[in-house]
């Protein structure tokens, strides 16, 4: 009885390793997939669409509007996305996504943590507007920087309004 049971335990064990193993496979195929992706939207867009200025150079601030349609256009800060945005209002959407300050993954606007303002210079802007992929990193870049938390809602309305001034 006790030879079964160490059996049956082994198989356990072994079928849980298994399960693990294939977690983190899967885990780190979807992590090194995002990095690739997020290198793609440089290689494929490597000027910004809207002021020609080198995307990787601002890797940190770019973002990637995806249409419905398939296209894709890449710019380089939210000024230039928004500058891109109102050119096509009649184009539908499928996702806008924008660089983490801090690691340049690209996230979804909807998603990110928006600081507005601060000590660092903007890109495009005379407002900074930065998304951060977490909470913790937009409180540390406000704890060196300054600026203020806002929804992504406040952060287009503000571009918008800065484009709205300077023409």
């Amino acid at each position: 009885m006790t030879g079964a049971l160490n059996t049956i335990k082994e198989q356990f064990m072994l079928k849980r390793r298994f399960a693990i193993i294939a977690v983190l496979t899967v885990v780190l195929a979807g992590m090194a997939e995002m990095n690739v992706l997020a290198q793609d939207d440089i290689d494929a867009h490597r000027s910004c669409a809207s002021c020609g200025m080198d995307r990787k150079a601002y890797g940190y601030s770019r973002m990637l509007v995806q249409y419905e349609d398939g296209a894709t256009v890449g710019t380089c800060s939210l000024h230039c996305a928004v500058v891109e945005l109102d050119a096509n209002h009649g184009r539908t959407v499928k996702s806008l996504l924008v660089a983490d300050r801090d690691t340049r993954a690209l996230i979804d606007v909807d998603r990110a943590i928006w600081v507005m303002g601060g000590g660092k210079r903007g890109v495009m802007t005379q407002q900074p507007t930065w998304a951060f992929q977490s909470k913790a990193g937009a409180e540390a870049f406000m704890k060196a920087n300054g600026g203020k938390m806002v929804t992504w809602a406040e952060a287009l309305a503000a571009a918008r309004e800065e484009l709205v001034q300077k023409h």
